[in-house]
C-alpha cells in the first residue's frame, strides 16, 4: 500500500531512502519473497514504476485520500487470492523469514478468521493478513461511516499474531524524518 499524504514525512514517504533503496521499494523485496503474486495499491502507479526492480501488479486507488481502509477495501475486491498480505510502504525493517512462519500458520486458522494480524498494544494492520471473504464485512463496515482498522478488526473475526520482543522491531513504520536514523 502506497498511497497516503506523507504529510508528517514532508515528502513521498514511498520515495524517501533508506540504507540507499526507496522505502517501497523495500517493501516489495521482501513481499516478492513471501508472496507469488505482488500487487501495488496506489493512486499513483507511473510515480512508483521507474523505482521498482520487482514487477507488481498496479492496483489503482479509485478515491484517494480516504485512508487506508478504504483503499484496503478497494484493493481486496480486485484480487482472488483466499489470502492477501497487506504492507504498508513504510516498513523498512520486515523479516521475510518472520512473514513468511506467519504465512505458514494461516492453513491452521479456522475458516471463520477473517483476518491475522500482529497485535502489539494495538493491531498492526499494515503488516497483516486478510481473507478476500472479508470484503462484504469490510464494505459494510465502511458503509456504515467506518474508517478504522482498529475499530473494523476488533469487530470482526481477527485472530492476534503474537509479537514477541524480537519481532517487535519489524514493525517500526517510517512517518516522519526522524523516524529514518538507524
Amino acid at each position: 500500500m502506497a498511497g497516503g499524504q506523507s504529510s508528517r514525512m514532508g515528502q513521498d514517504k514511498a520515495l524517501v531512502k533508506w540504507q540507499g533503496v526507496p522505502l517501497l521499494e523495500r517493501v516489495c523485496q521482501v513481499a516478492a519473497i513471501c508472496c507469488d503474486r505482488l500487487y501495488i495499491l496506489t493512486p499513483w502507479p507511473d510515480r512508483y514504476r521507474p523505482i521498482l526492480t520487482e514487477h507488481p501488479t498496479f492496483l489503482t486507488e479509485t478515491v484517494p485520500g480516504q485512508g487506508p481502509l478504504i483503499a484496503f477495501s478497494q484493493g481486496l475486491a480486485q484480487v482472488h487470492q483466499d489470502w492477501v498480505l497487506l504492507l504498508g510502504c513504510d516498513l523498512p525493517c520486515l523479516d521475510p523469514t518472520v512473514i513468511q512462519t506467519w504465512a505458514g500458520q494461516l492453513t491452521d486458522l479456522p475458516d471463520s478468521v477473517m483476518a491475522y494480524v500482529p497485535r502489539t498494544d494495538y493491531w498492526q494492520p499494515l503488516c497483516g493478513f486478510y481473507r478476500r471473504t472479508a470484503q462484504p464485512q469490510l464494505q459494510a463496515f465502511i458503509e456504515s461511516g467506518g474508517r478504522s482498522f482498529q475499530t473494523w478488526l476488533s469487530q470482526i473475526n481477527a485472530e492476534a499474531i503474537a509479537v514477541e520482543a524480537a519481532t517487535a522491531p519489524m514493525l517500526r513504520n517510517c512517518n516522519r524524518p526522524a523516524d529514518l536514523t538507524d
